[in-house]
């Protein structure tokens, strides 16, 4: 079906509408509507965070009656299961609508194209896929973990302009500016998780938490991953004393320093060691977090895991922060790959977005081969 230009329009709104929740709805997908009828915007309507109403009946609840032969445009197909909440299809046939345009199909097996059926079985004109691209970009890991069992992984690295990320000594703080370290905020804030390796927990100790008090609103925290292997972590480590879920993932689990960090209230969970190694492994950790409803997955690590990910084809987007210093030939590199025989064989990149943040660049990059490359 072809779309308008007061489609596109219109679902745009519900697209800006949807955005609001960014931060806040998982496990649940970022979903706006709005209601049009006679080409005036009758209701509009956001699902803020899960176990709340969903986008379509808030939106309804603004239209009242106005909503009887109205048009709903929908971000996502809408749902036709009871969860938390009844399903929306539900409230959409008891309002009368006369036509429903989404922009993505849902990929939820209990949803996937049954909302749209249910809606045509009651007699409503159904349409999907307008602004569809747009509509899966804003969920790239609800798509990911419903479709590949794993979630959205989004690798940040901080580096010199010689692709450094430390000096020989450790020393890492900081080489990126305030307003960099601001920006990675809102990445923390949209994710369901933040993974880091043991390693990096003890070298830098960090927090992996939402400082930003204007993100803090949303309410949701996400939780913080270690990947622990054969060398103990303190328990009195920062990721251990925040407030908020922290889980640790370890091949060995009898192994007796993991009591003290059990003591904590910390989650620990054995997964199968990666091969050839007393790691974790990676497949298996991504699939476990899926299974929590992890999303979209935040890693801060150091080069090891960063270069394991990378290696396995497991980063969905890098994120680069490139600071305008060198740090010489003797620092750290940004990520432990084999070696390669053959340029063939190299890690491909194609950038997605090119900005300046305070004094800092912000690469955003996707491997090739993805989106149509």
């Amino acid at each position: 079906m072809s779309f308008t230009a007061a489609d596109h329009a219109f679902m745009a709104r519900a697209l800006e509408l949807a955005h609001r929740g960014l931060y806040s709805t998982d496990p649940n997908p970022r979903v706006g509507c709005v209601l049009v009828r006679r080409g005036e915007v009758v209701g509009e309507g956001y699902h803020r965070r899960a176990g709340e109403a969903h986008a379509e009946v808030e939106a309804l609840k603004v239209a009242g009656a106005r909503a009887q032969g109205a048009t709903a445009y929908v971000t996502l197909e809408p749902c036709a299961h009871h969860g938390r909440t009844p399903p929306c299809t539900a409230a959409l046939i008891d309002a009368r609508v006369a036509r429903v345009i989404y922009g993505a199909a849902d990929p939820d097996p209990r949803v996937n194209g049954a909302g749209a059926a249910a809606l045509a079985a009651a007699g409503i004109e159904v349409a999907g896929g307008c602004l569809r691209t747009a509509s899966e970009a804003l969920n790239p890991g609800f798509h990911s973990r419903l479709t590949r069992g794993r979630p959205f992984v989004r690798l940040k690295l901080a580096a010199s302009l010689d692709g450094r990320t430390a000096l020989a000594n450790g020393d890492s703080k900081w080489i990126t500016a305030e307003a960099a370290r601001g920006d990675v905020q809102r990445l923390r804030a949209r994710s369901g998780a933040i993974l880091t390796g043991g390693a990096t927990v003890r070298a830098d100790d960090p927090r992996l938490t939402v400082r930003d008090s204007s993100l803090q609103m949303h309410g949701r925290i996400p939780l913080r991953v270690v990947l622990a292997g054969r060398d103990a972590i303190r328990a009195d480590a920062r990721v251990f004393r925040e407030a908020g879920p922290c889980l640790v993932y370890t091949a060995e689990p009898q192994a007796p320093w993991l009591e003290a960090i059990r003591a904590t209230g910390a989650a620990v969970e054995a997964v199968p060691a990666g091969d050839g190694s007393h790691r974790p492994g990676l497949s298996a950790v991504l699939g476990s977090l899926a299974a929590r409803g992890v999303n979209e997955l935040l890693v801060e690590s150091g080069p090891v895991l960063a270069g394991g990910l990378l290696a396995a084809g497991l980063v969905d987007e890098l994120v680069l922060y490139q600071a305008m210093t060198f740090l010489g030939p003797d620092a750290a590199p940004l990520a432990a790959l084999p070696r390669l025989t053959s340029l063939m064989n190299r890690h491909a990149f194609r950038l997605l977005d090119l900005r300046q943040v305070g004094p800092d660049l912000r690469l955003t990059l996707v491997p090739r081969g993805t989106e149509g490359d």
